[in-house]
């Protein structure tokens, strides 16, 4: 399914099939890294599920997409600077395809909106955050599958170091006014997910 819906994405803005391909792969390979367990290519398809049943709320789909496709491209547990090197990768990919300028410093604010997840001003920037985050309101399986990825991801950090840099991160939604931006994902996550961090939280 991703596959279709990137190479059909691309072919709107460029005709050269071989570009496409090969921004495909590269997307591919970098979400496919064993080092990766949890942002992988299941990640960028649990978001787009969630994003379609909403896409007639969101504005700009195809520069949300493109969003989603590089969000997490570059992902180094060790490195404080993903967003940002994922941001810059996504718009020097873009301006090969020909995708319009504008609509490129678009897609590089959501991409960085992912590290701090605040509410935008830009209505799309929210959904996609939210969904970005809608694993934290899971059920109870699922969030703890997601925990033990993560724990995973991270791996090369002792559990006293890991556990008190989850516990910031828990902590810092937690003491959010609403962990999720938009009236759609609040009403669909946001019970479960303080619940669920909460939960996590004791076990830290």
């Amino acid at each position: 399914m991703l596959t279709d819906t990137f190479l059909q994405l691309v072919n709107k803005y460029s005709n050269n099939n071989e570009l496409a391909t090969n921004l495909w792969l590269e997307i591919f390979t970098k979400y496919s890294d064993p080092k990766r367990q949890y942002h992988t290519i299941d990640h960028l398809e649990a978001i787009i599920v969630d994003l379609t049943e909403i896409k007639d709320k969101i504005e700009d789909w195809d520069t949300t997409l493109l969003a989603v496709f590089y969000h997490d491209i570059i992902y180094k547990a060790s490195s404080s600077t993903n967003e940002g090197d994922s941001a810059k990768l996504a718009m020097q990919k873009l301006s090969e395809i020909g995708y319009p300028a504008e609509k490129i410093a678009k897609c590089a604010n959501m991409i960085l909106a992912t590290k701090l997840h605040e509410i935008s001003q830009d209505n799309d920037t929210n959904y996609f955050i939210d969904a970005d985050l809608a694993i934290l309101g899971r059920g109870q399986y699922e969030y703890q599958k997601y925990t033990e990825q993560i724990r995973e991801e991270y791996s090369i950090y002792p559990d006293f170091m890991y556990n008190n840099g989850r516990k910031k991160a828990l902590q810092h939604f937690l003491q959010m006014d609403a962990i999720y931006k938009t009236d759609y994902f609040f009403e669909k996550y946001e019970k479960q997910a303080r619940l669920n961090i909460s939960n996590e939280l004791e076990t830290l």
